[in-house]
């Protein structure tokens, strides 16, 4: 028997309390959507499915019971934490939903300085732990852009990474050990221990599901020493894409692991560096560490560079005012969406990522496409794009645009600018041998291309929600395409 919204809202207000089931119209209607549809939400438009209520745990115990419930009578569950989602990932796929929000689960439990490893629950703001281990002189290392906002669970699920990840790696080289529970209430526990051999590793079952196989309830990561009085920062111009990945390139596979490295294209650049990039790229490294090893990596990149007479060195204390304001958080997405309102003009970011012998050649087929094929191209203010994400056998590339939405409802924006760019992004990066998603998921609206990103290995895939999910309630439309 298929049980009425009421009797949904009452079950649920039985296993955690009243006040932690919420059914307020507007904050509904908000969380039937993530920061993907902008422009829509901006304009008072949902077309999204609104969901049945957001429940909030406060234990994994709720959460098991939570699950158990809604996986008995087949409800469809949205797991969130930070809800910094710029992929769709948390919108509502279908009616009859409900929004696990684990956002009041937020105790750092244990920062263990001898191991070095901090655990935190699912909903922990990276910044709140951060700031803490900071006081202590110890850092994550991890520093994403929406570090102000988002929650620990969130960044484990969709294989977070971070501004510094090319010295620290992304959330999957930090990550520890978790604790999760999947859909029949099982809650499982990924014990803390440097590494073992002991089968696969089942971490990666967790880790990067977008809540489509369980729900994130804790996490353990790797902790650091903090040491920015050791930080050298560079800044150069230069003339073309191509030298700077091959520069890039020879930094990585020679062994150097600096923090930061980061090549942006002249459109990109006048984003960020108008004031010295003078419609040139603009290549940025940060060497860290001990002062030993920050020096020796400084020392090669000076080295490296000073092989390309077409790069210029920028003052650094012009790179430092830029990046001392790369984060954005509730006050920064709250000016995007009141410019957003004022000018009707959109930003969006499309992130792959490729091999050394093929990153190039996506950026250039990619841009072209869009030149030749984009029916709105008119309409585009900026086109362009940077790398900020490297490693020994390749690198990554953001795409980024922006657009002036013209004749167009708010309801109808997405499929006349965002999906047909979008298409054009991930169709390029797969169609070089590329990946068509480097670290912000699959998300809703990257789904058609599941299958063709991991070929025959889709078999692995699809058998995990087989199995940990045979009613198919977790997260529908997200990672798996809807017709499975």
């Amino acid at each position: 028997m298929i049980i009425s919204k009421d009797g949904v809202i009452l079950e649920l207000k039985a296993i955690v309390s009243d006040k932690n089931v919420i059914t307020d119209t507007q904050k509904l209607k908000d969380s039937s959507v993530d920061r993907f549809r902008k422009y829509e939400t901006i304009h008072g438009v949902y077309t999204q499915p609104i969901p049945t209520a957001i429940v909030k745990p406060t234990n994994v115990q709720e959460v098991a019971n939570i699950l158990k419930f809604l996986n008995k009578n087949k409800i469809n569950c949205v797991p969130r934490t930070g809800f910094t989602s710029t992929e769709g990932g948390l919108e509502v796929g279908c009616e009859n939903t409900v929004i696990l929000d684990g956002s009041g689960m937020n105790k750092i439990i244990n920062i263990d300085l001898y191991n070095m490893q901090a655990t935190a629950q699912c909903g922990v703001v990276l910044q709140d732990l951060e700031d803490e281990l900071r006081a202590q002189g110890y850092t994550t290392g991890h520093s994403p852009q929406s570090k102000p906002i988002a929650q620990m669970g969130g960044l484990v699920a969709t294989r977070s990474i971070g501004q510094f990840s090319t010295l620290y790696g992304g959330i999957e080289d930090m990550l520890v050990g978790l604790e999760a529970v999947f859909p029949n209430g099982e809650i499982t526990r990924i014990k803390n221990v440097p590494r073992r051999a002991a089968g696969p590793d089942i971490r990666h079952v967790v880790m990067g599901n977008e809540g489509t196989l369980c729900f994130i309830t804790e996490v353990t990561v790797k902790i650091f020493k903090y040491t920015p009085e050791n930080n050298l920062l560079y800044g150069y111009t230069l003339d073309d894409m191509q030298t700077g990945f091959e520069i890039l390139r020879e930094v990585m596979v020679n062994g150097y692991r600096p923090s930061v490295a980061r090549l942006y294209d002249a459109e990109d650049g006048k984003q960020h560096f108008t004031h010295f990039a003078k419609d040139k790229c603009v290549l940025i490294f940060m060497a860290e560490g001990p002062k030993g090893i920050a020096n020796a990596t400084g020392a090669a990149i000076l080295e490296i560079v000073a092989k390309y007479p077409q790069c210029k060195p920028v003052e650094t204390q012009l790179i430092k005012n830029w990046f001392d304001n790369l984060n954005w958080g509730v006050d920064k997405v709250q000016a995007e969406r009141d410019f957003i309102k004022k000018t009707g003009n959109m930003g969006f970011t499309t992130e792959v990522s490729g091999s050394w012998s093929c990153i190039h050649d996506i950026y250039k087929s990619a841009l072209r496409r869009v030149r030749e094929e984009f029916p709105r191209y008119k309409d585009l203010t900026m086109l362009g794009g940077h790398s900020s994400h490297s490693y020994i056998n390749g690198t990554n590339m953001y795409f980024v645009f922006d657009y002036n939405v013209v004749d167009c409802k708010p309801e109808d924006e997405l499929k006349t600018y965002h999906y047909p760019l979008h298409q054009i992004f991930c169709e390029e990066a797969v169609r070089h041998g590329g990946s068509m998603a480097h670290h912000h998921g699959i998300g809703k609206y990257r789904t058609q291309w599941t299958k063709e990103e991991h070929g025959s290995a889709y078999y692995i895939l699809k058998a995990l929600k087989d199995v940990y999910d045979p009613n198919g309630i977790m997260n529908y439309g997200s990672v798996y395409p809807k017709k499975d």
